[in-house]
């Protein structure tokens, strides 16, 4: 079809220039007549055969500059079906095609910058496969398996291991969702394209018996790349120490209660035993008590970290949980010095299980008990989050507070700000790893403020609930690194 619609504009080019010749004769032949008319005519009355020599002689002209018209055409036209040839060659990809022209003169000069502009193009067409080659070799190398989508779904790319873990196969230009049917790989690359923004999720059914973490990012030119990590192992290892650490405390919490219930009796025998013996058992019961109460929080954690750990969420006032709180807890700071009070509060419904939330108070009043007790008085309140429809709980002690490098961590498991003051005080380093997923299962988040001096405030979020509303629902599993 290319070389049809180039033989055609030779042609044309070809009758153009013959006809501009021909058109360039005549007019000059009619000029040269109306000013040689009289000379000639003159001529013709002295010799009559001169007639016919002036006509021979103008046909045998007009002749010969056709004649060089048309070689000058030809010669034009064929120059011309050469570009067309270059150009068809660089419009199939040949970037290789080079006109070489060795005359001087305007069509030369073209060619020579048609030649550079291929050259160029090459030049940067093999720069942009070498790029290419090199980001398959470095996507096929991962050990997780990417792929890419285009604004309407359909994959553009993806790498070796995303065609080993699909059981369908992955070819340029069909939609993901037959691709991957796991409903949470698609919600996460659909939340990428629609919101762009980032969007993490886990992947259950992309292979039999594996484990993904899918991570999803919008891409500049619009689009979406999903990642997906495999994490099989490493879930396997978290839930085999969840049940290991299940298992223990559970199997320590009988002797250590036998423990502590021998040797309360022997604290309260009425026979007099010695102040030595008296002060040896103490420090048993005191041991034991301790040793119980970190078998209790391990399994607490192990029950909140639990695939099978579900709420009773049901809509409760946000002023009900903060007064019922402090009721439920007075007894906790009788017989201390702190102060336990009722902050600003709203009446605004949240989703909440009554009992987790009792759970989340408690170790949040007794850990602002224990280490803002200079403090003199701890607070408790809500405030509403409108623009994020949540309400915000609050427990603020006003003791000495804590160091921003600290902030970050002090919900992991065992983390201590101050190892000896906690072991002093009896803590287990888990009160906190549990309020956090508690508050994570309920849909919220939790966080800490405090400034040297100043105390610190403890601020978690649960959603805003319609009325008369009771579900039961499982919670959003969190992965937390494993702190050794």
């Amino acid at each position: 079809m290319r070389n049809e619609r180039g033989l055609t504009l030779t042609g044309r080019v070809f009758t153009k220039l013959l006809l501009s010749f021909v058109l360039v004769l005549l007019v000059g032949t009619a000029i040269l007549d109306v000013s040689l008319r009289p000379i000639v005519e003159h001529s013709l009355h002295e010799q009559p055969h001169a007639t016919r020599d002036f006509i021979f002689g103008s046909l045998l002209a007009l002749a010969a500059a056709t004649l060089l018209a048309a070689f000058f055409a030809r010669r034009v036209a064929q120059r011309f079906d050469r570009i067309m040839l270059f150009a068809n060659r660089i419009a199939a990809g040949d970037l290789s095609a080079r006109l070489e022209e060795d005359e001087l003169d305007e069509l030369s000069e073209v060619a020579h910058a048609l030649d550079a502009t291929a050259s160029r193009l090459e030049q940067s067409f093999h720069a942009l496969e070498t790029s290419r080659r090199e980001l398959a070799a470095l996507l096929d190398s991962m050990q997780e398996a990417v792929i890419a989508v285009n604004e309407q779904g359909q994959v553009i790319w993806s790498n070796a291991v995303m065609h080993r873990i699909c059981s369908a196969a992955v070819r340029e230009g069909r939609p993901l969702v037959e691709l991957l049917r796991d409903p949470d790989v698609l919600a996460c690359v659909e939340g990428a394209l629609q919101k762009r923004e980032n969007f993490n999720g886990k992947a259950f059914t992309v292979a039999p018996g594996r484990i993904f973490e899918v991570n999803a990012a919008p891409m500049p030119g619009g689009g979406a790349v999903a990642v997906l990590h495999d994490v099989t192992s490493v879930e396997k290892a978290e839930k085999t120490r969840r049940d290991f650490v299940a298992n223990v405390s559970h199997e320590l919490r009988t002797p250590l209660t036998s423990i502590s219930g021998y040797v309360e009796t022997l604290l309260d025998s009425p026979e007099q035993a010695s102040p030595t013996t008296r002060e040896f058992l103490s420090i048993i019961l005191r041991n034991a008590t301790r040793m119980n109460r970190l078998t209790e929080d391990l399994l607490a954690l192990a029950s909140v970290e639990s695939a099978d750990y579900k709420l009773a969420l049901q809509p409760m006032r946000a002023s009900a949980i903060v007064e019922d709180a402090i009721d439920s807890l007075a007894g906790m700071v009788i017989d201390s010095a702190v102060m336990l009070e009722a902050a600003e509060s709203v009446d605004t419904l949240v989703l909440a299980d009554p009992d987790a939330l009792n759970q989340v108070f408690g170790n949040l009043i007794e850990n602002a008990m224990k280490y803002g007790k200079s403090g003199k008085r701890v607070q408790v309140g809500a405030r509403p989050l409108e623009a994020q429809n949540m309400v915000e709980f609050f427990v603020r002690d006003f003791g000495q507070g804590i160091a921003s490098e600290h902030l970050d961590r002090i919900f992991e498991r065992f983390y201590r700000v101050d190892k000896a003051r906690s072991r002093e005080s009896g803590g287990t380093g888990l009160g906190l790893a549990i309020v956090k997923h508690i508050i994570m299962a309920h849909g919220g988040m939790i966080r800490a403020e405090s400034e040297l001096g100043a105390g610190v405030t403890f601020l978690f979020t649960l959603p805003y609930a319609p009325e008369k509303k009771a579900v039961s629902i499982p919670p959003t599993a969190v992965p937390e690194a494993t702190v050794s």
